[in-house]
């Protein structure tokens, strides 16, 4: 069975799914919006459109959808495609609670379609780097994670101003850095869930927040986002008892840390600092750290398509399973009772 795409939405992510799922051997079937402008973008790019979403889904060269609307319309759209015996991708978040997942999936499953989450961070250089980093104990045993996206460019546009479509920075980006984290180290229990959520620039909708895992595994991953943080940190930090990872951005530039020989044989002794006198955290002397390059890693996001037609086709199972996804969004619910409550929520 070949994927025939139809694709719900035609704004920025739509048009991406144009563009790149053919890599993977889609075909692009038709495309909807409602939006005049953008049935004309789909006109000019040659695809077969339509006005609404029922017209799309009446259409029988089209087999699978995905949604790329604003979030608030994702439980509508998933049950009424599964409805017309569509397979169902959605745009993450998958939905806006628990609550709505389990009426999507319940509705996949009576329908009998495959139903799945456009988590594709999954496929990201940057994390999947600190993921073999974790994987293979290059750092030995990693007791803490951080994970921050930083942006100078302040407000947010269009629906994700506004609550009640689903907008703020928790359902944008933090649906991605939890699942990153999770997806990382999947057998690991997370013990209790902290978070802080403020509106720094916009009035309705969260533009930063600060996310804290404790999991049984030993580690704390740290997760900050941003839209106003002017000098960025790096994208990951990872810290073991063999080393330390930094990874700065998603150009990936970075390295790993380890102790040096110099280090190792130092003797133990108080020094001046402009803090005063310390021995801990005097200056480190040349030599005393040397760099490596970080690991290299081969991914590719349009993978995500290639594991959709295998699980069409009988081939493989989801990559991205709704348990996952559904544990996801437990998470953001638990952050924000945190955030609520100035408490840490105990979790699994």
């Amino acid at each position: 069975m070949k994927i025939k795409l139809g694709i719900i939405g035609f704004g920025g992510m739509g048009k991406w799914h144009a563009q790149n799922a053919p890599r993977a051997g889609v075909e692009i079937a038709a495309v909807c919006d409602i939006a005049e402008a953008k049935q004309k973008d789909a006109a000019e790019m040659g695809y077969k459109f339509y006005k609404t979403a029922e017209e799309l889904l009446e259409d029988p060269d089209v087999n699978t959808v995905v949604l790329t609307v604003p979030n608030h319309l994702h439980k509508e759209m998933c049950i009424k495609a599964a409805e017309y015996g569509k397979h169902v991708i959605t745009e993450k978040p998958a939905a806006l609670s628990v609550a709505e997942l389990d009426e999507m999936e319940t509705a996949c499953k009576k329908a009998g379609v495959v139903f799945t989450a456009h988590q594709n961070r999954r496929w990201d250089r940057d994390m999947l780097i600190v993921k073999k980093a974790f994987d293979e104990k290059l750092l030995g045993n990693i007791f803490t994670i951080e994970s921050k996206l930083h942006s100078g460019n302040g407000y947010m546009h269009e629906w994700h101003l506004y609550q009640k479509y689903g907008g703020g920075m928790i359902y944008d980006w933090g649906v991605h850095l939890i699942d990153q984290i999770l997806f990382m180290m999947p057998e690991a229990k997370i013990k209790s869930v902290y978070a802080d959520i403020k509106n720094v620039l916009h009035e309705e909708v969260d533009d930063y927040f600060k996310i804290i895992l404790k999991l049984d595994n030993g580690i704390t991953a740290h997760i900050e986002l941003s839209t106003y943080i002017l000098e960025y940190q790096p994208r990951w930090l990872a810290a073991g008892d063999k080393g330390t990872m930094i990874v700065k951005s998603f150009g990936c530039d970075g390295n790993i840390y380890r102790t040096g020989k110099m280090l190792e044989k130092l003797p133990s002794q108080i020094v001046e600092t402009e803090a005063g006198p310390t021995r801990q955290f005097a200056p480190v002397p040349p030599g005393g750290i040397v760099k490596e390059e970080l690991p290299e890693v081969d991914t590719d996001w349009v993978d995500f398509y290639k594991n959709v037609d295998g699980v069409l086709n009988g081939r493989e199972e989801s990559i991205i399973k709704i348990s996952e996804v559904r544990r996801v969004l437990s998470v953001m619910e638990a952050a924000r009772q945190s955030a609520q409550t100035r408490e840490a929520i105990l979790f699994e």
